[in-house]
């Protein structure tokens, strides 16, 4: 009789999730609202740090935060957002070429640089990139997509949008 086999960690995740009761939208008629969080509340101002390896999962929140800049105009507030790029997401950050990468995950890629107009399209949103970031993942700043602003350290550019009243929202 064969030994019966165990799930790994990460398996035994995935069927759980799986298995889950399934995520509904609203009732027809019916949407959600931040109400509660929103209240007597104008403005907007995040700063996004983003700081993830993955192209695939980079590609997602670039094109998942325009999707929130939108909810926050309908209900009434103007967003103010930067997101400054650290870590190894500026790898991905770069124009299309024959490298190993954009033949290894060029949809994704592609996907990021789609996130990236999106986001460059709307009314206050920049987008900036940390030149310690570059350096250590060894990326050249020509190579950065247009409209992506250099600073010098990306963690002195989030600690002083902070000190103006931006609210940090860390993207991992």
């Amino acid at each position: 009789m064969p030994a019966a086999r165990s799930l790994s960690p990460v398996a035994l995740i995935l069927v759980l999730l799986l298995s889950a009761a399934p995520v509904t939208a609203a009732p027809e008629g019916m949407e959600y609202t931040d109400d509660a969080a929103l209240s007597e509340v104008s403005e907007g101002r995040g700063v996004f740090l983003v700081d993830i390896g993955s192209p695939d999962k980079l590609a997602l929140y670039l094109n998942l935060i325009p999707g929130t800049y939108q909810r926050l105009e309908k209900q009434g507030v103007d967003p103010d957002f930067v997101l400054v790029f650290i870590g190894p997401s500026v790898k991905h950050l770069t124009k299309p070429s024959d490298s190993l990468a954009d033949l290894e995950h060029g949809e994704a890629l592609q996907r990021i640089r789609q996130g990236i107009d999106k986001l460059q399209s709307l009314e206050d949103v920049r987008l900036e990139v940390c030149n310690v970031a570059l350096e250590v993942m060894d990326v050249a700043p020509e190579r950065l997509l247009p409209g992506m602003k250099i600073v010098s350290d990306g963690f002195i550019s989030v600690i002083g949008y902070q000190e103006q009243g931006y609210h940090l929202v860390p993207v991992y």
